[in-house]
């Protein structure tokens, strides 16, 4: 079995087509089916069932496939430790909640940067369920993500902790006030993000009906939608104040057990860690303001 042929066959799977796959590959498609017979024929069972549409796993690729990506991040992992001669360098990807990007990771990249001119740092926001898939397929090194995180492939370190709090339109004079009818409208972000997470489960609890939902794609949106009064939503406190004008919204607090969140740094536990990772970890968890 070549692990050349098995890239192939991950591809392939991945993309749905041998002509995909030899576009991306920047091969024949003649190539691509060779190399799959010829996978095909040293394991001795079919891995991919040809049809119209192109190509779909059989039981048997569905069982490879797993193994074809893990020997393809093994091998990538081999390549960066022999270059890694210790010296922070190259390209770091981070991935971050838009909250803790605004919040606490300026001061932290910008005396990164300074001090590690070498590393080329690259910052990818998303939810957490977006950045928690991101590190696992390796497509960022680590990331700042709501914890804790259980996971037996990940490894996980508290960095921050934030107070969570309601933020209504500057009319709404108190909590009571703003959850009182007994329903609400809820301006959140997209699926995945843990502080909407967070919000629908304290409204199940109290027993509240969520009468419209509205879902934007950044917090600018969140937060001038909140001021107009179009609905509640729950955000870091240290948002209002530092980054956004106090007076366009009303804060209201919530009691310490639906209030208290840690932002934890999740990296694979099995993964290399390059020389930039490392200093990177030794800078963010060591200096990183309102760290728990």
């Amino acid at each position: 079995m070549d692990a050349g042929d098995l890239k192939v066959f991950a591809t392939v799977a991945r993309l749905g087509g041998m002509n995909r796959a030899a576009a991306e590959l920047h091969t024949v498609q003649s190539n691509v089916t060779a190399r799959i017979q010829a996978l095909e024929s040293d394991i001795g069972c079919t891995l991919l069932q040809r049809h119209s549409r192109g190509v779909s796993l059989t039981p048997a690729g569905q069982r490879l496939l797993p193994y074809a990506d893990q020997v393809a991040r093994v091998l990538a992992d081999a390549r960066r430790a022999a270059r890694d001669d210790g010296v922070p360098g190259g390209t770091l990807t981070i991935g971050s909640l838009e909250t803790t990007a605004a919040l606490r990771l300026t001061p932290l990249l910008t005396h990164f940067a300074a001090e590690y001119p070498e590393v080329d740092l690259v910052l990818r926001t998303g939810t957490t369920r977006e950045l928690l898939a991101d590190v696992l397929e390796q497509r960022v090194d680590g990331a700042f993500v709501c914890g804790p995180i259980s996971h037996p492939d990940l490894q996980e370190e508290k960095a921050f902790s934030e107070e969570l709090v309601i933020l209504t339109g500057p009319n709404i004079a108190s909590l009571g006030e703003a959850l009182g009818a007994g329903e609400v409208r809820v301006v959140v972000l997209r699926a995945g993000c843990s502080y909407r997470q967070m919000l629908q489960a304290l409204l199940a609890r109290r027993g509240i009906v969520v009468q419209r939902q509205l879902e934007f794609g950044t917090l600018e949106a969140i937060f001038g939608c909140v001021s107009a009064g179009l609905g509640i939503t729950m955000l870091p406190r240290a948002l209002v104040g530092s980054i956004w004008d106090a007076g366009r919204v009303r804060i209201h607090t919530l009691p310490p057990d639906d209030a208290m969140v840690e932002t934890t740094f999740i990296r694979r536990r099995k993964g290399f860690s390059s020389s930039a990772l490392r200093a990177f970890l030794a800078n963010a968890l060591a200096d990183a303001p309102g760290r728990a």
